[in-house]
């Protein structure tokens, strides 16, 4: 499905004004969740929130010295509570961790409160988006290849229960901030 590239400041204007919640990105580590947020959040002029930096500004700890002191179940409740939080302060665009939306309270709090936006991409772009970066704790337990295929085909049910999926590629982020908003779109 090819999309129209280059909606008017106008247009999106006009979607800006039918969104009534906070769009909130969710998906695998590396699909561009925070890069892409960005972009869409200075398309619309809003704010812009990722779930871990404000998780690690809290505890004055990274998401990796959490999960290693406290274990995931500890981390996953902890994230609600700052999704929930971000919420209600009402931020435009929310960036998740690759886990917070396989949580099933979390999930339903987020369908429920937001827009939430499946962003998706194949194995190979995830395997080389991850690599460049080390602070990806389930990463750092084996191949990553491996890992996040496992990952993608394990979470891959819940993510599809997002309202919206883009799939994303190595295109301009500010493209895929524009499917995202064609999206949101037609689905309003």
């Amino acid at each position: 499905m090819t999309h129209a590239i280059g909606l008017t400041p106008a247009q999106i204007g006009k979607i800006a004004e039918r969104i009534d919640r906070p769009v909130v990105l969710v998906g695998l580590m590396g699909v561009g969740k925070s890069t892409v947020g960005r972009r869409l959040a200075a398309m619309l002029q809003t704010d812009f929130v990722d779930v871990d930096d404000e998780i690690e500004r809290a505890a004055d700890r990274t998401v990796s010295e959490i999960f290693d002191a406290h274990g995931e179940a500890y981390f996953r409740d902890g994230e609600r509570r700052v999704i929930a939080r971000l919420m209600d302060e009402a931020h435009g665009v929310i960036a998740t961790g690759g886990g917070a939306f396989v949580d099933l309270e979390t999930r339903a709090l987020i369908v429920e409160r937001a827009i939430a936006v499946w962003l998706d991409c194949d194995i190979d772009t995830l395997v080389e988006r991850t690599a460049r970066r080390d602070n990806r704790p389930l990463l750092q337990q084996g191949n990553p290849r491996e890992i996040l295929t496992e990952l993608k085909d394990k979470r891959g049910a819940a993510y599809a229960e997002a309202q919206i999926h883009v799939v994303t590629d190595d295109g301009p982020h500010a493209q895929t901030a524009q499917r995202i908003l064609e999206a949101i779109d037609t689905w309003l």
